[in-house]
């Protein structure tokens, strides 16, 4: 059955393949945009503005874009989808936001618990940190000879995974918070360095740097790690061989 789909932060990394993969399958896709343009639908993220037009007759919203220091954004949303009874929202959100006292991750478990109270039926998807966000880390510190990486490790997932696991759940009923998903291997910063080092044929002292407070001290934890769901195929070795050096802008979940 053909859906019709308004996918906010659809031009964004994420958000753009799950646009992509949606219309590809024959489904009526929206872009919620700040832009005006063929395919979005224009929206002020500020006033809200335009946002009852953009969710109006949506079957499904899967919301990716990020907003970093407030939910006002989400909460907007929301208030929209209510008021013309969107059946299904999907939203993109972390592993360990309910653990982890980072003030971004703070942000998105706030934009959660929006979403749960609002009485809009919902899917809520946590995944680890994307390949692309922690290579672009990787090349901002490489740029000098002391390369400082966290004392703690990731569980690096990939974007195109993330995006097909989306596009399944937008296509399915809303179901709540569903398993996390992470990537397929938990490696230690300085391994990850390493393997970019290498792969980018760079050479580096690298240095791991740990901070006093709550938030590293989870992150040490592994509180954003979930090994049990770890469902991700491409590794982080495997990433790098299939993204030679460039520069890489990373707008991940927005």
């Amino acid at each position: 059955m053909t859906k019709t789909i308004l996918v906010t932060g659809g031009t964004g990394k994420l958000g753009s393949l799950v646009v992509g993969i949606l219309r590809d399958a024959g489904h009526d896709v929206r872009v919620a945009s700040r832009r005006s343009g063929a395919g979005l639908s224009t929206v002020d993220w500020k006033t809200g503005e335009g946002l009852t037009a953009a969710v109006s007759g949506a079957d499904v919203i899967v919301h990716c874009a990020a907003a970093f220091g407030d939910v006002e954004l989400d909460r907007k949303l929301v208030a929209a989808a209510a008021e013309v009874k969107v059946p299904h929202l999907l939203y993109i959100s972390i592993v360990g936001v309910d653990k982890v006292p980072f003030k971004y991750y703070r942000t998105k478990l706030d934009a959660e618990q929006v979403i749960v109270r609002s009485g809009v039926p919902y899917t809520i998807l946590r995944t680890t940190q994307f390949h692309d966000l922690i290579r672009v880390v990787f090349a901002a510190t490489a740029k000098i000879h002391l390369m400082l990486v966290p004392a703690f490790g990731f569980q690096p997932l990939d974007v195109s995974e993330v995006a097909e696991r989306l596009t399944a759940l937008a296509l399915e009923g809303p179901a709540g918070r569903v398993p996390d998903m992470g990537g397929p291997q938990v490696l230690s910063s300085k391994e990850m360095a390493r393997m970019f080092l290498k792969a980018t044929g760079r050479r580096r002292l690298i240095v791991p740097f740990r901070l006093p407070g709550k938030a590293f001290r989870a992150f040490r934890a592994g509180h954003h790690h979930t090994p049990r769901h770890a469902d991700g195929r491409i590794t982080f070795a495997e990433y790098l061989l299939e993204h030679p050096e460039r520069t890489v802008s990373y707008r991940g979940k927005s």
